[in-house]
């Protein structure tokens, strides 16, 4: 599966990576740390700190940062921290605590985590966000996520055809704390608003979980017997309503998702689902490590800025044959 990861990624990390090796212009590059003075010579351990590797998306986030890391010389260590701010200030201390050169962190909260990243460069160490980002620049050296509002609004206009641009629907919303949540959210709306015989009759929040999902659903299919449509922040919710929604043999409703796992794939395969946006995690997590190495051993990232997005796909019924772990085929 890595393999496959590596392979789909490559062109964009091929871009980063030569970034990364060519002579920096005088003015832009500045003096390695003495930990990375150390990484060219001995190699060095990167911790990756990720939320919840028994979900697929963080796992395959997490699986390919360490594959990559450990490809170009490194050591590393793999955590979750399950999107508390408290377990993530204790990984970054340990990190810190065990010499770690670099951190590539899916961070738990765009405010809450500002600390822990403070806290890490203050150490001399860089850390490099993959998938959510804070509310404050200057203290990561990276910050790269997928373009969720682009995303958004592709499984929005799906989802709207799909419901034949009337009906009532209801929305399943990830952590409140993750800007992507937000951010998608808002997507939708700017969307689905300009449809105005579709109507939203219920948000519930599900914390980006399977079993939160399938628990909210039960009660807002209850409330709105009605329903239509359900359009879910994630695939795990989505995943979790599919499954409510089958016990109540309410297969009609129409369901969207958002990250591209394989499960999400299969339920369109199989007419459960309308559609997911992919996120192409692999991607974001082989940028992080090449612009860590690239700092470590130039002292630049290679890129021009540190906030940075990668555009979304849509998948459905007309191209999930080419779904391949997180990527399209072709």
């Amino acid at each position: 599966m890595l393999k496959k990861m590596l392979a789909i990624a490559g062109a964009a990390i091929l871009a980063v990576s030569l970034a990364a090796c060519a002579p920096a212009a005088e003015e832009a590059t500045t003096t390695p740390t003495s930990a990375a003075a150390e990484v060219v010579a001995e190699g060095g351990l990167i911790a990756i700190i990720t939320v919840d590797q028994a979900n697929p998306f963080w796992a395959a986030e997490a699986d390919t940062a360490k594959a990559e890391a450990e490809a170009l010389g490194y050591t590393t260590t793999v955590a979750d921290h399950k999107n508390d701010p408290v377990a993530q200030n204790q990984l970054i201390d340990t990190a810190i605590a065990s010499g770690a050169v670099a951190i590539i962190l899916d961070p738990a909260g765009a405010d809450e985590s500002i600390g822990a990243v403070q806290r890490a460069t203050d150490a001399d160490i860089p850390v490099f966000l993959v998938n959510a980002e804070i509310n404050q620049t200057g203290i990561a050296k990276s910050q790269i996520v997928s373009n969720n509002a682009q995303g958004a609004a592709l499984g929005a206009e799906l989802f709207a055809q799909a419901m034949g641009m009337t009906g009532e629907y209801v929305e399943l919303f990830g952590n409140p704390t993750d800007n992507n949540a937000g951010v998608r959210s808002e997507g939708y709306k700017s969307v689905i608003s300009q449809y105005p015989d579709m109507t939203n009759v219920g948000m519930e929040v599900a914390n980006w979980d399977r079993a939160t999902g399938k628990d909210k659903m039960d009660s807002l299919l209850q409330a709105h017997p009605n329903l239509k449509g359900v359009i879910a922040g994630n695939d795990e919710m989505a995943l979790g309503a599919i499954a409510a929604l089958e016990a109540a043999g309410r297969t009609d409703v129409v369901v969207g998702g958002f990250d591209g796992n394989a499960d999400a794939a299969a339920a369109i395969v199989a007419g459960k689902m309308a559609y997911t946006v992919l996120q192409p995690i692999a991607n974001l997590a082989m940028m992080a490590v090449a612009q860590a190495h690239s700092y470590l051993t130039t002292g630049s990232t290679g890129v021009a800025d540190e906030k940075q997005t990668v555009d979304c796909v849509l998948i459905s019924p007309e191209n999930v044959s080419k779904y391949t772990s997180w990527a399209l085929e072709g």
